[in-house]
């Protein structure tokens, strides 16, 4: 077999089993246990989906937050944003929103939601004091349209009777109104760049 010296190692993701840094770990071990004197250089990847967060924070230095939100059924998990050092947050759906959170057979776009994703905005915003974003919007298991998104911020999105309408998809075609005067206000001082690895309209034709 021949000799190798050096690898460079730049993986993804497995989604629902393995995550960028779990990947890198596992070919790592790999390489080392064929090649014992092998330099490997790990460069853990992702395309704004799961280990987006992971990835930049690795790259720009920084740190984890940890809070529990909203997951996209209703229910609370544990969801992490990253701090990095030069003040910019970096939030991935998946993490707070993402399909991976919910059992196939509970997985219905109609009714889920992205609630937990502004409130992982709003304490960066709120405690963290970030006013520049990196959101990864990949893995995620809802089409609401950000409604539980922008909900968790403050928007308002009434039916015709000015109640809140349902979570998810289907509650979309109840809306009738949208109120907007209890919004952060720390929202106008901030920038958001979306992570994506595909070009999706908002809406069609």
């Amino acid at each position: 077999m021949k000799k190798i010296n050096k690898a460079v190692i730049a993986i993804d993701s497995f989604k629902g089993s393995l995550s960028t840094f779990e990947s890198a770990e596992a070919v790592t071990e790999a390489l080392t246990e064929v090649f014992p004197d092998i330099e490997i250089d790990a460069f853990p990847l992702a395309d704004g989906g799961e280990g987006t967060m992971e990835a930049l924070v690795s790259a720009l230095g920084g740190m984890c937050v940890s809070l529990k939100v909203c997951d996209p059924i209703g229910g609370g998990v544990y969801a992490n944003y990253g701090l990095c050092r030069d003040g910019r947050a970096v939030i991935e759906m998946a993490s707070a929103s993402g399909l991976t959170l919910i059992p196939k057979e509970k997985r219905n776009p109609l009714y889920t939601t992205s609630y937990g994703t502004g409130q992982l905005i709003r304490h960066a915003i709120v405690k963290g004091g970030c006013r520049e974003f990196i959101i990864g919007i990949g893995g995620s298991a809802t089409n609401d349209g950000g409604v539980g998104m922008l909900t968790a911020l403050g928007f308002e999105f009434l039916d015709e009777n000015d109640n809140p309408i349902p979570i998810g998809c289907y509650g979309l075609s109840k809306l009738k109104r949208i109120r907007t005067e209890n919004a952060l206000p720390e929202l106008s001082e901030c920038k958001f760049l979306v992570a994506s690895d595909v070009k999706n309209p908002l809406l069609g034709e």
